[in-house]
């Protein structure tokens, strides 16, 4: 006998469709599975026979044969357990109906989930990337576990249905019993920004908070230098919460990111707000963009539409810094193997923190720094020229003064600033129009600068003067005239006056050093 069960698979966060073909035959018995099964795939052989025999199903003691196609792709994970259970029962006879109602057909349903060996349906990583390829291939329905049903039913046009036995899965295929239903959930989903934290916690340091703005407002990349204790953590864990609402569009492929890395916790559908990640400076390169033998994504595209904080920066190991320049300049993050190569999406605002020499104390007038003149160099040496030139704003943020921590007035909240910063990037999507790949200012290339950014004629002769005193690379000329342009669609500008310009300049402190 045999039996077709659709199921999928996932590759860097798209999926692909998998048909688990189960044949039943005479012989000594035997339970082989083919089409380069890996690791839990394997394991599952043991899974399957428990959770039948567990559910009331008499194992069928002959030779059986589950091949899953396409057989040259290498197949990960245990969301197989249940397409070939599901085959191996229905090549046996146990899948038909009793009651003279028409079932539904296999053919129509994509089936994903790992067993328990009491025949419970288990959730399984990247169903919402699952469901988007299920619709992709024109396929009528899903049937997830139950826990994955809110999160694959955010894509609309597909039928998702929820197992939580494998009982419910025979029954429903048997024209016995209905599996409960979802509808898409996207319409409702709200994208939330505000956490527990705000702009108004921080007091003083009102030029940090100014250039924050800023670097949202343009999607721009951000350094922060200063001592202990002056407040740059504080302030870029704050930064997510300035940055726009999600649209649907990111949200969808943030969440798809998040799947795949098993995130999303159950009954999760959405991710709804910013991500904010903080990896310790003890992380690997893999770590960091991804890798594995199956590529898994790294802390670059967790950060997908959101913040990568990095606090120490010269304390981040060499190699792991230099992995940065990529997905910096790309927006995504390509993973090779023998096998396979992948591509995550890695569009995310870094923010990174220093202090300005091994002491912390270089600069500070209330702190005497002991630092010799060739550790300061070295410290600094081990933050590469070719990042920081990726990085836009280079900030200053010295010690707060008493007077503003003893202050009782807050400053702006988080809401007002996202406000402006909003507005400042809907001028933003209305000048680049349908240009592909441009979201924000820092997106442009150099070619984009001669169509978008038309500098006044005393902007343009104060950035010559900035070019001879500062000598700035050809990458940092770029970097100050797309901050001014953002620090012009703050003030709602169309032209790039001096004063854009001349604000822009400040915010390159390591190339006045």
């Amino acid at each position: 006998m045999l039996a077709r069960v659709l199921s999928a698979a996932v590759l860097g966060i798209d999926a692909y469709l998998v048909h688990v073909e189960t044949d039943i035959a005479n012989g000594l018995p035997s339970f082989a599975t083919v089409g380069l099964p890996q690791g839990a795939v394997k394991e599952g052989r043991e899974r399957v026979a428990a959770a039948i025999v567990n559910s009331g199903f008499d194992f069928p003691l002959k030779r059986i044969t589950v091949n899953l196609a396409p057989a040259d792709t290498r197949k990960q994970g245990s969301a197989f357990d249940l397409p070939i259970a599901l085959g191996v029962l229905s090549a046996a006879g146990h899948v038909f109906p009793d009651n003279g109602r028409d079932p539904p057909a296999l053919a129509d349903y994509v089936v994903v989930g790992e067993l328990g060996l009491e025949g419970d349906v288990r959730p399984v990583r990247g169903s919402l990337c699952i469901a988007a390829g299920a619709r992709a291939a024109g396929i009528r329905g899903l049937i997830v576990p139950e826990a994955n049903v809110a999160e694959a039913g955010v894509v609309d046009g597909l039928e998702v249905r929820g197992a939580r036995t494998l009982n419910d899965v025979v029954d429903f295929f048997s024209g016995k019993s209905e599996l409960s239903h979802q509808g898409s959930t996207l319409p409702f989903a709200t994208y939330r920004m505000e956490g527990d934290v705000s702009f108004s916690d921080v007091r003083g340091q009102e030029h940090a908070k100014r250039a924050l703005e800023v670097a949202a407002a343009g999607a721009h990349n951000v350094l922060m230098i200063g001592p202990p204790g002056s407040g740059k953590t504080m302030l870029a864990r704050r930064l997510s919460t300035i940055l726009p609402p999600f649209t649907t569009g990111e949200a969808l492929q943030t969440t798809k990111v998040h799947s795949v890395a098993g995130l999303l916790g159950p009954g999760a559908s959405l991710v709804t707000t910013r991500p904010f990640r903080s990896p310790h400076h003890t992380i690997s390169d893999a770590g960091l963009i991804g890798g594995g033998s199956n590529p898994r994504p790294g802390e670059v595209s967790i950060a997908h539409g959101g913040v990568l904080f990095l606090d120490e920066l010269p304390e981040f190991r060499k190699n792991v810094l230099e992995v940065l320049r990529q997905p910096l300049e790309d927006g995504c993050v390509n993973i090779s193997r023998a096998a396979t190569s992948v591509c995550f999406p890695a569009r995310f605002m870094l923010a990174a923190a220093m202090n300005p020499c091994p002491c912390g104390y270089a600069g500070d007038p209330t702190h005497g720094c002991v630092c010799q003149p060739g550790a300061i160099e070295r410290y600094m040496a081990r933050v590469s020229g070719p990042l920081l030139d990726r990085i836009d704003l280079h900030v200053e943020v010295p010690a707060v003064a008493h007077g503003d921590l003893s202050c009782e007035r807050s400053g702006q909240s988080s809401t007002v600033i996202r406000e402006r910063v909003t507005r400042a990037r809907a001028r933003q999507l209305a000048r680049f129009g349908s240009r592909s790949g441009l979201f924000a200012n820092a997106h442009m290339r150099p070619r984009d600068l001669r169509q978008y950014c038309i500098l006044e004629s005393s902007a343009e002769q104060l950035l010559r003067q900035a070019i001879a005193r500062l000598n700035l690379s050809a990458r940092a000329y770029h970097r100050v005239i797309k901050l001014a342009r953002t620090v012009a669609d703050l003030a709602d500008s169309d032209g790039i006056h001096s004063e854009h310009v001349s604000e822009a300049i400040q915010y390159r402190s390591l190339d006045r050093a």
